[in-house]
């Protein structure tokens, strides 16, 4: 028997917003493949939803990602990727494993080229699907000891932008997105090292509303959604202080810090 239902494919599926997409989009009657480096998370949301092919595959590893891109390949009736998968870390460019920032740009830069291109190769001459980056408000500008972070979503926004304007000049359909959450509620911190109490529970979000307004903002064809208004007002902010106005607040800012970290230590 076909199955008729729509087609979506999300990377990062094994937690946090990924996890959420896949949940929100079995939930809209979407079939779908769940792509991520743990099988056991894969396999135990997928009995969860009550049925999805699971695809276990490291996008840094070049094999890897191969497969899925070939899966893409083999669904000309693909109508929506979700490409999900990232991580962050926390230091000092010159101080840390080059190796872990070889990675984050693999996975953020280009397993997310590659997915894309695959899947546009079928979407833009069937005239019908759509793909969401997930990107973050941190694109929007650079933090101390978040370098590669902040310059990988960067690259991602200025990629989904100018694929947006491909795709209008060319008259077609198909959506593409560059969602930017902000702090949001799932592992992501957790993994990276980061203490969620250090953060005012204001600024949190739940992953299921992030996932709710880019859904939303697909629909309406909006290439860059930042969800929260605080958000869209931090976006704000950034774009109308002058440069050397930003980044002399934040050396000041991550010098306080640090010294406030140094006190802390020496505390018996």
């Amino acid at each position: 028997m076909t199955d008729t239902r729509p087609l979506a494919l999300v990377t990062g599926a094994s937690s946090g917003i990924g996890a959420t997409f896949a949940r929100r989009l079995a939930r809209d009657g979407f079939a779908l493949i769940l792509v991520a480096r743990r099988r056991d998370r894969l396999e135990a949301l997928a009995r969860e939803l009550g049925g999805a092919e699971v695809l276990a595959a490291d996008l840094t590893r070049d094999d890897e990602l191969k497969l899925v891109e070939d899966r893409i390949a083999a669904a000309p009736d693909l109508d929506l990727l979700v490409n999900d998968a990232g991580f962050g870390t926390v230091g000092r460019y010159f101080e840390i494993p080059v190796e872990s920032q070889d990675q984050m740009h693999r996975l953020h830069i280009m397993a997310t080229m590659r997915l894309t291109h695959a899947a546009l190769r079928a979407m833009v001459p069937r005239g019908k699907g759509g793909v969401i980056n997930v990107s973050s408000v941190a694109a929007f500008g650079q933090s101390p000891q978040n370098v590669s972070y902040c310059s990988t979503k960067a690259w991602m926004n200025s990629f989904t932008e100018g694929l947006h304007l491909e795709l209008k000049i060319a008259g077609s359909p198909v959506r593409v997105q560059a969602l930017c959450p902000g702090f949001t509620l799932s592992e992501f911190h957790d993994v990276v090292g980061i203490d969620r109490k250090t953060i005012p529970a204001w600024l949190w979000m739940r992953a299921e509303d992030v996932v709710d307004v880019s859904l939303r903002g697909l629909a309406r064809g909006q290439p860059l959604v930042v969800p929260g208004a605080i958000y869209k007002l931090i976006v704000k902010l950034e774009a109308w202080t002058p440069r050397w106005l930003r980044t002399a607040a934040v050396v000041r800012l991550a010098r306080r810090g640090e010294r406030k970290s140094v006190g802390r230590k020496d505390v018996p």
